[in-house]
Formats: structure tokens, sequence, C-alpha cells
């Protein structure tokens, strides 16, 4: 005879499972890697930083 099986359970179970493919669908299509976002924070520190070294000395 095969064990019962929880119906509830078993439908929230898919549930979380189709959201986090979506989830996951969604990110890929929108969202950055994790490499892609250090690259373009490193590339902003670096322009932040050329520039300031550029700035001429305020007279006071």
């Amino acid at each position: 005879m095969n064990t019962p099986v929880n119906l509830n359970r078993f439908r929230k179970q898919k549930a979380r499972a189709d959201d986090k493919a979506r989830a996951d669908q969604n990110a890929a299509l929108h969202g950055l890697s994790k490499a892609q976002r250090e690259l373009e924070k490193a590339k902003n520190t670096l322009s932040k930083r050329t520039l300031n070294g550029l700035e001429r000395d305020k007279l006071k």
C-alpha cells in the first residue's frame, strides 16, 4: 500500500518552486551578476579618484 500524501504540502512546495523559478528568470533578465556589480563599483571608484586627482586646489 502506498503512503498517504499531504496534498496541501505538495501544493505549497510546487508553488514555492514555481515562484523561485520565476524569480531566477527575472534576475537573469533584469539583474546583474555579482561580478558585474563589483566591476561597475570598481569603475565608479576609479573615475571618482581620477576626477578628484585632477581637481584644482580651491583658493581660500
